[in-house]
Formats: structure tokens, sequence, C-alpha cells
């Protein structure tokens, strides 16, 4: 009886933890850049109540009595589809389609990841313009520094080629590139990546190192789209009825425990 009790809790608290997965979803359905998350389960020990054994006359019982002990959380994997391109009315407004990542540098040194091309000219007092994220943390370019302007520029005049080259129109009103390229990264296994908030990612020893798309002809080319933002790949019509399957379950292990409460109730009251 005691078994049933606590294999419905284990049930209770994953399906909290599936609850609080598929509500960071749908609170994030707007936000620029975002990645689905869905939580996976697995099946906690089981216990034998009667191993293989023979009949009375000697023949082979090939069957075990097992009882499952309930489950648990086993880990909250990225999904890294493509979402969906929404049109900007920002010229510093990026979208990456294909499996690459910028790059940003926080302000400890650490470098982060994101698909988040919500980016600005930021003025330094020096007069030089650097590409920032909202945050103000410098994007990197392909050679793995800040994004920096020494001459004064008209930032509504910039425009960054699908290759990511920053260009700057020259007296025929041409684009022309000015020696410095966005940077777009790629990982062996982006799944490993670490969400640290702000749809930032960093690399781990499960993701691998960052792969430069400008250094390493390996990896299939990313395009860079100016005027546009990636939207979150949420879809929310999924996460509803993932929600709905969530709470039913939630509701059955509560009310397995109920039952075993019920049934222990009735048994303690035979002695009267």
């Amino acid at each position: 009886m005691v078994r049933s009790l606590w294999s419905a809790a284990t049930g209770m608290n994953a399906q909290q933890t599936n609850v609080d997965t598929i509500a960071n979803n749908l609170a994030n359905v707007n936000s620029a850049g975002y990645k689905a998350q869905k939580a996976q389960f697995k099946s906690l020990l089981y216990q034998t109540l009667q191993s293989t054994t023979t009949t009375a006359n000697g023949e082979p019982k090939p069957t075990t009595s097992q009882v499952g002990l309930g489950v648990r959380t086993s880990s909250i994997n990225n999904i890294y589809t493509q979402g969906s391109l929404l049109e900007s009315q920002s010229d510093t407004s990026f979208a990456i389609e294909g499996d690459g990542f910028f790059a940003v540098r926080g302000d400890d040194g650490t470098t982060f990841y994101t698909r988040n091309g919500d980016f600005t000219w930021a003025i330094g007092t020096n007069g030089g313009m650097t590409l920032t994220n909202q945050d103000g943390l410098p994007v990197l370019s392909s050679a793995g520094r800040a994004i920096t302007l020494n001459r004064t520029y008209i930032a509504n005049r910039i425009t960054i080629s699908q290759e990511g080259e920053v260009c700057y129109p020259d007296g025929d009103n041409n684009p022309q590139p000015i020696g410095v390229k966005i940077g777009v990264y790629q990982f062996s296994n982006a799944g490993g990546l670490e969400r640290y908030g702000d749809t930032l990612l960093m690399a781990t020893e499960a993701s691998g190192n960052a792969i430069n798309e400008d250094t390493n002809n390996n990896v299939r080319k990313s395009r860079i789209l100016q005027g546009y933002l990636e939207g979150s790949n949420v879809s929310v019509a999924d996460e509803m009825v993932n929600l709905i399957v969530a709470q039913r379950a939630y509701e059955m292990n509560s009310k397995a425990i109920t039952t075993s409460d019920s049934m222990m109730e009735t048994a303690n009251s035979l002695k009267r």
C-alpha cells in the first residue's frame, strides 16, 4: 500500500515539472529566438515480488512478478527547430536562417550564444559605434572580437549581407564591405547548450566547442536576414494539448493517493 503512495507521489512531482516546462514555453511564446523545451521521463526501479520458478510438476514458469516504484524526470530537452521569420522595422534586427548562433560577450568576458538578433548600435565615449544586444553586450565578429566601427557612420545606412558582411554605401550608393563580419557559430550537439536566461546559451562539454562558420567549410552555412527577427518555435496549440494531458495525469496520480489512503483506512478499521 505504501508503494502506491510513493509511486503516485513521484508521478505528481514529475507532472509538476512537466507543467512548469510547458508554462515557461507559453510565457516565452513572443520571445525572439526562444527555443521550446520538452520534459522527458523515465521509470524508476522495479521491485521483484516473485522471481522465475517452476510449477508443481517441474515445468518452468518463465514469468516474474514485478511492480514499479514510480517515475522521475530524466531530462528537459531543447527543441532547436527553426522559428518563424517576423518582419521588423529596425535596421539592426537580424534573423538566422540555418543552424547558427550569434555570439555576444558578457561583462565578465564569458561568451554567450543566442538566436535573438535584436541588436542596436551603441555610441561609445570616443565616438565609435559598437553593435550590441538590448542588454548592452557586444556582438562578436567572425574573428571573435567586438564589432566596433571607429569611423562615424550613419547607422540607418549600414547594411548586413546574408554572409554577415557589414557594408556601407560608397559615393555611387553601392554597399561596400568595411572589413568586419558578424560571427555565426554552430555546435556539434546544440542540445547540450546550457541556458543562461535572456535567450542566452553557454557552451558545455556536452555541446562541444563552438564551430566558426566563417573558418569551417564542413558545416552548412547559415544566412543572416536583415530587417527580420526569428520568433519562438513554440506551438501554442501543441503546448495547450500537452498542458491538458499533464493536468489529467496529475489528477490521476492524486486520485491514486486518495484511493490508497481509503484502502489503508478500511484496513485499519477491520479491528473494530
